[in-house]
């Protein structure tokens, strides 16, 4: 436990001196190639930093926080977008905290910053704890289940142990800094479409810097050959191919403690979960610009039902095996 703890701190006091050195990049260097080739190396230092990390939690954690979002931050920051070059500009504290952080601030005026979250109540925080709890209990039973209902505990174990760690660690947040945590959840079981999922309700964070740093980007480039009206379905999916691969590199460094560099290979079922996740999304995109509908193709609760069980499936067939496979299970 003490050398997981000495890991933790040595991994994140390297990367709040990263954050320090480009906060200070950012005062002496213009915007441009010039700043992107300056901000480079703690980039690839970020990039790699959670390899250090020894325990499965703090892994998915500082891969999530440093090598995906700090990491699109800093890339966008180079040319002076993303949520680290806001106007005005923030201190070092607020520098710090959003590079390091999935959080964002909405700025009233010059003196106040607020951001507006749509937080779980308490009754929801009951009874995810509740069955968090219940879920839990069996793994020391576990080989006594069938593989789809171990599947399934899992998945629930995931989901709602995301919940709760980003609700407490918001509540902590208010009381402590005067600051709300960018909260990546907004009841996903609520999606009507792959869209919806996707876009505003899970993951919320991930999707708000991957929409600057590749959707956009992409959308210019492919607007140049199929023209701009079209050039956002092929962008859609190779937004979520690069998802993926962030993912498979959260993946990989929980992998890395029982297989050599050598041995490890790319979890393909992931790969397939995120690839058929942008073709759909993708798809109903094209539908909407074809047919232009003027209102909903069903009802709200069949879409809802329709949605949830297309999420559910490929979740519990492609997702939670490649997730169970990197931490041993």
């Amino acid at each position: 436990m003490k050398g997981v703890i000495n890991n933790f701190i040595i991994v994140w006091s390297v990367a709040i001196t990263l954050f320090l050195y480009s906060y200070i990049i950012g005062k002496i260097v213009p915007n441009g190639r010039g700043r992107l080739v300056a901000l480079f190396p703690p980039t690839l230092i970020l990039l790699l930093l959670p390899i250090w990390q020894t325990d499965a939690h703090l892994i998915i954690y500082s891969t999530f926080c440093l090598s995906w979002l700090s990491t699109f931050k800093l890339l966008l920051f180079a040319f002076a977008k993303g949520p680290l070059s806001s106007n005005p500009p923030p201190s070092l504290f607020q520098f710090l905290l959003i590079s390091s952080l999935p959080i964002k601030f909405q700025y009233k005026n010059q003196n106040q910053i607020k951001f507006k979250l749509t937080s779980l109540n308490k009754l929801e925080l009951l009874v995810m704890s509740i069955l968090l709890y219940f879920f839990v209990l069996p793994y020391e039973k576990k080989e006594g289940f069938r593989p789809l209902i171990l599947t399934f505990i899992y998945f629930v174990h995931f989901y709602f142990g995301l919940e709760l760690t980003f609700a407490i660690s918001t509540t902590i947040a208010r009381k402590i800094l005067q600051l709300d945590l960018e909260k990546p959840f907004d009841r996903p079981y609520l999606s009507a479409s792959p869209k919806e999922f996707w876009g505003k309700r899970w993951n919320v964070m991930a999707s708000r810097i991957l929409h600057p740093s590749v959707y956009k980007p992409m959308v210019n480039a492919f607007s140049h050959v199929i023209g701009r009206k079209w050039a956002s379905i092929p962008a859609v999916v190779v937004t979520f191919i690069v998802s993926g691969l962030m993912h498979e590199l959260i993946y990989y460094n929980l992998k890395r403690k029982n297989v050599t560099w050598k041995a490890w290979e790319p979890c393909w079922d992931s790969m397939s979960y995120f690839f058929i996740h942008g073709v759909f999304v993708a798809l109903q995109i094209a539908y909407k610009k074809t047919f232009k509908p003027k209102q909903q193709l069903m009802p709200t609760i069949v879409s809802r039902t329709l949605t949830l069980a297309f999420v559910m499936t490929t979740t519990l067939t492609l997702f939670i095996p490649a997730f169970m496979r990197s931490v041993g299970r």
